[in-house]
Formats: structure tokens, C-alpha cells, sequence
């Protein structure tokens, strides 16, 4: 089977797309609504999409291409609001938030869908615990090669992208430790991790090619990369980040990451080699579990230094590239959330701290989403 020809995009292009949490606004556990919400929507012009997910308790939004973060947010905005609207008239709740806090996998209904539920056929029990949340954010590439080259130099980033938009501290009722521990439901899965180190669009496809030779994979979805190639939009996609509590850090993270492919493309500042991914799971694991206070191994120079600091000097060090984006004002906000204000993960359990109350935390989710552009 052949990958096919690798689309034209507009360079720097980003489409988002996040998962959400269906909630009954009477105990504010997962509620199994999402055919009844595509029903409302089912005509709608919206600048992007609304699609069901793994599970009845799951919805996913996406936006259309999008030139940079304002463009981004004004997607979102309108997209939420057509899905609040439609949350109201069934009387749900809509939630950011990597895990749901005590939902209980085993509750959890397959989506009538036919690759769901070959998928449920596949891995059995692991696809309703798959009932987690992520944010996915497209890069536009120029070429295919170039699309290889920047996944490889993103690749250093996971760690900032992972801590970020942490925000999956509890599962089935208890703090797990981690910031983020939805990105653990994802490792479980056998073709995830990192893509394989290839910098050619050729030598990709014979890797391809020999995959689906083997009958292990039939397309590029099958593939649960941290970033995968896109041939079909001409993009490559970043895919841990938990779905942040609202959409503007949503869109402030996609800004983040073209900010970073600008930098990437124009400065050339990297040559990806092999030896770079020697720290990769380490630094994963540790923005993961510590967040921001994670150790992070500079993969050139194999220096330590905490994720904090990392992200502080890369978000300092992009500036130049954010104004010329327009994204300046978005990257000083994440620069607020490294150095005083935490992820949306320690927001979870401060909440938690005060309320004693996962469903009250899950109420204030709730809130903070549906509410616009908070």
C-alpha cells in the first residue's frame, strides 16, 4: 500500500483539534450524550468540524486551517458556541481536562462507528479505557522532507508541549502523582512512542511500505506517534498535549508550537540525528510526572537543567519569531503560567485542595469551559 503524494499546505498553517468531556450536570460524571449532540449540530456551518470519538461520553472539535493565533481563537470561540448551545439544550455539561477525575472505563459505551469498533474488537478492554482526552494541533509543511525534518527538531520540544497542558492529575477517583497522566493510556498502545528517524520523504515510504507488508498497519492512523506525518493535509501533527480547561490556552499552545516551527524552518538552528531520542523517553516521562519541576536532558548537549527552566529560555529565545506571527501575546502568557501560575493540572488539585469534591472540581471544569474565551 502506498503512502500517496504528500499535499501542498500553506507553510505554517495550524488546525487544532480537542476532546471533550460529556458530563451530566447532576453528578457530573461521563455521560454517554455525544450522539444526541451531533444530532443538534447536524447542519451547522461551523469554520471546522464536530466528530464523535471512542466512546459515548467523548466528543471531538476541529477547526479548519487556521493562519495563526487569532485566526485559531476565533475558530474555537465559534465552534464552543455552537457546542454550548447545544450542551444547554440537553441539559450537559462540556469539560477540558486530559482524564475525567472518576469516571470508570468499564461504564463506558463504544461509539456505533465501524472503525471504533474494530478497534474495541482489536484491543479489547484498552479502548474504553482510551476514554481520555487530548489536544492535536497540525503544522503546515512546505514539503514532505522539510515535514520530516521539523517532526525530528519538535521532537526536543514534547517535554514543553507535555508540561503545558498537563492536566490529567486523577483517574477513577485518585491523584495519580502525575501531571499528566493521560499520555500513560496512550503508551499502552503498541505503535506509539516516537516516529521512526528517517529525514526523507523516500525513505519513509520503503519504512511504510514495509509496515503495512508486515499486516500490522493499513494507514497512517494507526500510528499513535507523539507526531506523525499528515500526508493527506500536507502537515505534521502533535499529539500529547492533554486538552487544556479553555480554549484560549488551547489556542495559546498552537501558537506555541508555529512559533517554534517558524524558528525551526527559518534558522535551521538543529541536525537531527539518532542519539537525540537517547533522552527522549526520559524527558517525556519526566514532564509527565513533575511537569514544569521535571529534570529536562538537553539531547546536544546532554546538560540538565529543570523543564521550567528550558521553557523559560526557549519561550525568551522565540520572541523575534512570535511578533512576526503576531503570537507575542500569547507566548508572554504561557511564559505567566511557567514562572508563577502553573498548568491546569495543579489548578485540578488547588480546586480539589479547597473543595474536597471531585465533582465539584469537575462542575468548576465545567465552568471555565463553557464559559467564553476565558
Amino acid at each position: 500500500m502506498s503512502l500517496g503524494p504528500f499535499s501542498q499546505s500553506d507553510a505554517l498553517s495550524i488546525g487544532i483539534e480537542l476532546e471533550l468531556q460529556i458530563v451530566s450536570r447532576h453528578n457530573y460524571d461521563l455521560m454517554p450524550c455525544a450522539p444526541d449532540l451531533l444530532r443538534l449540530l447536524e447542519g451547522r456551518k461551523l469554520p471546522g468540524l464536530v466528530t464523535p470519538e471512542m466512546t459515548e461520553s467523548m466528543i471531538e472539535l476541529s477547526t479548519g486551517i487556521c493562519t495563526g493565533y487569532e485566526n485559531a481563537l476565533a475558530q474555537l470561540g465559534e465552534i464552543q458556541g455552537a457546542l454550548v448551545e447545544a450542551a444547554n439544550r440537553l441539559d450537559v455539561g462540556l469539560a477540558g481536562g486530559g482524564t475525567h477525575p472518576f469516571q470508570h472505563w468499564a461504564q463506558q459505551r463504544i461509539f456505533d462507528k465501524p472503525r471504533f469498533l474494530q478497534l474495541s474488537e482489536l484491543y479489547g478492554y484498552l479502548s474504553k479505557q482510551f476514554t481520555v482526552f487530548g489536544q492535536h494541533v497540525h503544522l503546515g509543511c512546505p514539503s514532505a522532507d522539510e515535514a520530516l525534518y521539523t517532526l525530528h527538531c519538535l521532537s526536543r520540544f514534547i517535554p514543553h508541549f507535555i508540561a503545558l497542558s498537563a492536566s490529567s492529575p486523577y483517574v477513577q477517583g485518585e491523584d495519580t502523582g502525575f501531571h499528566s497522566a493521560r499520555l500513560n493510556s496512550v503508551f499502552a498502545f503498541p505503535l506509539s512512542g516516537r516516529a521512526p528517524f528517517v529525514l526523507t520523504w523516500d525513505d519513509f515510504e520503503r519504512y511504510f511500505e514495509k509496515m503495512t507488508a508486515t499486516g500490522v498497519v493499513k494507514s497512517m492512523k494507526d500510528f499513535y506517534w507523539d507526531i506523525r506525518p499528515k500526508p493527506e493535509y500536507g502537515t505534521i501533527e502533535v499529539r500529547v498535549m492533554d486538552t487544556p480547561l479553555t480554549i484560549t490556552k488551547a489556542a495559546r499552545i498552537a501558537a506555541y508550537i508555529q512559533t517554534l516551527g517558524r524558528f525551526i524552518q527559518t534558522e535551521r538552528p538543529y541536525t537531527p540525528q539518532d542519539d537525540d531520542y537517547l533522552v527522549y523517553t526520559f524527558n517525556r516521562f519526566q514532564a509527565c510526572r513533575f511537569g514544569f519541576d521535571g529534570t529536562f536532558v538537553d539531547p546536544a548537549t546532554r546538560e540538565h537543567r529543570t523543564l521550567r527552566e528550558d521553557l523559560v529560555r526557549t519561550l525568551v529565545k522565540l520572541e523575534t519569531h512570535a511578533m512576526a506571527l503576531k503570537s507575542d501575546t500569547a507566548l508572554r502568557e504561557l511564559l505567566a503560567d511557567v514562572s508563577a501560575r502553573g498548568n491546569d493540572a495543579q489548578w485540578i488539585r488547588e480546586t480539589f485542595a479547597r473543595e474536597k469534591h471531585l465533582p465539584e472540581v469537575v462542575r468548576q471544569q465545567c465552568g471555565r469551559w463553557m464559559e467564553s474565551l476565558r
